[in-house]
């Protein structure tokens, strides 16, 4: 472990620039314009997964984008970690607020980085992180290190919900069979505070369409006369929240896990500073369901939002029409016994049942999935455990997200495995939004500790 540790250091320079080829690749899966893109970065992590020692690398063609497999299998008798990641990324709107393109990627120092951060899109979500798991199996495979069995199985569709990859697991069961799922897709605390996400949310994504007049008319002629599907619109998402950021759609919380003071508890040890959190976003008050904290309200409470809403004129200058149309993107995240199909069924029902007779309202169905947690009384937690706490020279906290992660109900389901949840970018790097970074520090400490988690994990299977 100590000259493959000396490998790591004496290479970071190299796996800094070939993360930056990579991320200068703009494979945004959501915008069929950039489908070559999303391919070319395809075979990128297949090139660099043979380079790195591993074998039966296959691009796996799907109706939609492509799924990369590759493995090192050494021994049946000893245990498989299939390794998971995604290379697409979100599209980077809007362009006029990042401070260096968004596939341009360059090195600055922030507040929280002082050793510097990676600008680009996809540099913590999820090409960085995938690409630490790619360097770790290159320095194991270097130095006749590798103590298990590894397969990866890397996608391109999960910020789009992953639509043809459930299908692709299921089909492909014999090719997956592992022991555990090894993913970094989260985040830790904090640089001086490591942590294990043991939970993620769950999503219902919807898109709800309002419709009035057939087409749209003038606001001086008609305003008064005629209802107005953007003002309509609003009405009804506004009455989707109480005075006290519950939301009211009868049902909604029935399923919900009511977590116990002691977790709770728990939770409270997490280091968070209201005001800092404040002042990283750019906000003057925090606002959120009444009785609980911030971490509880992005952790383990459910919660209705706004994605995005649009309706008639939205170009310079003006033009005074009544829109025949407003549409909203809707998403609400579910937590622990919530499942989404259901919570569809409760929104467009609700929807409908108060949608007004003077307008038509359409409720449209994007993607979702269930939460998942992750049990930390297993040899693979405590394997992830002690590899941090190696690395980082303490314990690291166990904490849930309020992401989406389908792969954690997924691989469940159809794998029968759990998923550590071994991540090692921030909450403040700017994810889905302009001027995503990955701290250096993360990105190397990633690929230091991964490899401790395999031996660590060896040896407590042996018991």
């Amino acid at each position: 472990m100590q000259q493959l540790q000396e490998y790591i250091q004496s290479n970071k320079d190299r796996y800094l620039n070939e993360l930056f080829d990579w991320l200068r690749i703009p494979s945004i899966s959501a915008d069929a314009t950039y489908k070559g893109d999303v391919a070319r970065a395809a075979e990128f992590c297949a090139d660099r997964l043979r380079e790195a020692g591993a074998e039966n690398v296959t691009i796996y063609p799907t109706p939609g984008h492509a799924i990369v497999y590759g493995d090192k299998l050494i021994n049946p008798d000893l245990p498989t970690v299939l390794v998971y990641g995604h290379y697409d990324v979100q599209p980077p709107d809007p362009l006029d607020l990042w401070e260096s393109g968004p596939f341009e990627p360059v090195i600055k120092k922030t507040e929280t980085h002082p050793q510097g951060a990676i600008f680009a899109r996809g540099s913590s979500d999820d090409k960085g992180q995938v690409y630490m798991h790619i360097k770790a199996f290159e320095a194991m495979m270097k130095h006749d290190a590798l103590p298990c069995n590894v397969k990866f199985i890397i996608e391109g569709e999960e910020e789009i919900g992953s639509p043809n990859f459930r299908p692709f697991v299921e089909a492909h069961k014999a090719l997956l069979d592992c022991n555990v799922v090894l993913c970094s897709d989260t985040s830790i605390v904090a640089n001086d505070v490591p942590s294990l996400t043991t939970g993620v949310r769950g999503l219902a994504y919807m898109e709800v369409e309002v419709t009035g007049p057939s087409r749209d008319l003038h606001s001086g002629v008609y305003g008064g006369g005629v209802a107005n599907p953007a003002n309509v619109l609003c009405e009804l998402i506004a009455s989707l929240l109480d005075e006290n950021r519950k939301v009211t759609i009868p049902g909604f919380y029935d399923d919900v896990q009511v977590v116990g003071p002691e977790e709770r508890s728990e939770m409270s040890r997490i280091p968070f500073n209201q005001e800092t959190y404040n002042k990283n976003l750019g906000i003057r008050q925090e606002l959120g369901e009444e009785g609980y904290s911030t971490i509880e309200r992005t952790s383990i409470r459910p919660t209705l939002d706004v994605n995005g809403i649009w309706g008639g004129y939205t170009g310079e200058g003006t033009k005074t029409v009544l829109p025949a149309k407003a549409t909203a993107k809707i998403s609400m995240r579910l937590v622990p016994h919530q499942r989404h199909e259901k919570i569809y069924d409760l929104v467009e029902d609700h929807f409908k049942k108060i949608a007004p007779p003077y307008v038509s309202i359409k409720v449209t169905r994007m993607h979702g999935g269930e939460p998942g947690v992750t049990p930390i009384d297993t040899p693979e937690y405590r394997a992830a455990h002690l590899a941090m706490e190696k690395t980082f020279g303490k314990s690291p906290i166990p904490k849930r997200e309020g992401g989406y992660i389908p792969i954690v109900s997924l691989f469940r389901d159809v794998l029968s495995v759990d998923s550590i949840l071994i991540g090692f970018g921030l909450d403040s790097d700017a994810l889905h939004s302009p001027n995503e970074h990955f701290g250096l520090f993360n990105y190397y400490k990633g690929i230091e500790t991964i490899p401790y988690f395999y031996h660590y994990y060896v040896d407590l299977k042996k018991g």
